[in-house]
């Protein structure tokens, strides 16, 4: 494939932050990936998906991959699941609107998350009760410097809470290939977190389904959160601070109307609402601004550099801990 110089990566991050790579190229097989690997050597590589959850605050003076690999296929099935096979690259909202199309359950609560399905275990993606933990079978992925093809496990991929050893231990070291699923054939619905059950009751919704369930997600997400494709953004800015129940105690008495979510005897805060508390929700400073309608979304209104978005995030963050005596984690990958 080739290599081209000196390219606007605008177009590639749902921020739309306007910063030039010194090289772009885009592979669409292991092979190709290889090829561009041992001809830049010598040059730092940065890789990118769907580029929806990163915050450019700078040139990129190296180079930059896009992952086109794509195909989705069934490898295998039991009695109870099927394995589902799909390319790094292949947009994920297409990949999960696939696996509903073909009864495949268990991704139907991440419906209309951006980016690219090789992303979602590196960040875990999670949302309305569901992560890709919980479905994750196992992946393939290249490292940038021996070039040797490994395969990770589940539990080779040490999963956190929108973590993963990707994100740690193995940062920048290896590109993702493709990703297996283990999803089931007769589904088990989650309606249980967020607004999902008072959305299917508004839809009128009599008997589930993954389409429903699904359909359900995307009314939500459509509802609170900004387009990219209009409004720069990517997604959530702030994790959802987890905290013990000896602090949330003492936050409750405080602050009465705190809500929270227990998960693994723990208690997860909604970061947005904190955000909210603190008078941020539908500001706005030049082109950077908290979402009106979502205050754990930070966005580009046009013209704010990765610095803008940047200030605003650390004041967010300086307020919520000086209110609350919370430290709010950034979601983002700042690069």
């Amino acid at each position: 494939m080739p290599v081209k110089q000196d390219i606007s990566l605008k177009p590639y991050n749902s921020f739309g932050m306007d910063v030039n790579a010194r090289y772009f190229a885009a592979f669409d097989t292991a092979d190709s990936l290889l090829e561009i690997l041992s001809a830049f050597k010598q040059l730092p590589a940065l890789v990118l998906g769907g580029g929806t959850n990163l915050l450019f605050t700078r040139d990129i003076d190296g180079l930059v991959l896009k992952n086109e690999i794509s195909g989705i296929e069934k490898i295998g099935e039991d009695e109870e699941f099927v394995f589902i096979k799909t390319g790094a690259g292949e947009n994920w909202h297409g990949f999960v609107e696939y696996c509903i199309a073909h009864g495949y359950a268990g991704v139907e609560n991440l419906a209309l998350i951006p980016g690219a399905a090789g992303a979602s275990p590196m960040q875990n993606i999670g949302a309305y009760g569901t992560e890709v933990k919980d479905v994750l079978f196992e992946l393939k992925a290249m490292h940038m410097h021996d070039r040797v093809i490994s395969t990770f496990t589940n539990q080779a991929c040490e999963f956190g809470y929108r973590d993963s050893i990707f994100k740690n231990k193995y940062k920048g070291q290896f590109v993702i290939l493709d990703v297996t699923f283990r999803l089931r054939k007769q589904p088990q619905f989650n309606t249980t977190y967020g607004a999902i059950r008072q959305e299917l009751e508004r839809m009128g919704v009599q008997d589930l389904s993954l389409r429903a369930v699904a359909d359900a997600v995307i009314h939500i997400r459509q509802s609170k959160l900004p387009d990219p494709a209009v409004t720069g953004n990517a997604g959530s800015f702030f994790k959802n601070p987890v905290i013990s129940q000896e602090q949330f105690n003492s936050l409750q008495k405080q602050f009465p109307g705190i809500p929270a979510h227990t998960s693994n005897n723990a208690i997860k805060l909604a970061a947005g609402w904190l955000i909210e508390q603190c008078g941020w929700k539908g500001y706005r400073k030049g082109d950077a601004g908290c979402f009106n309608k979502q205050a754990l979304v930070l966005v580009n209104y046009g013209s704010a550099t990765g610095a803008d978005i940047i200030a605003l995030a650390n004041e967010i963050t300086g307020s919520v801990e000086k209110k609350f005596g919370i430290k709010l984690e950034k979601e983002v990958n700042i690069i």
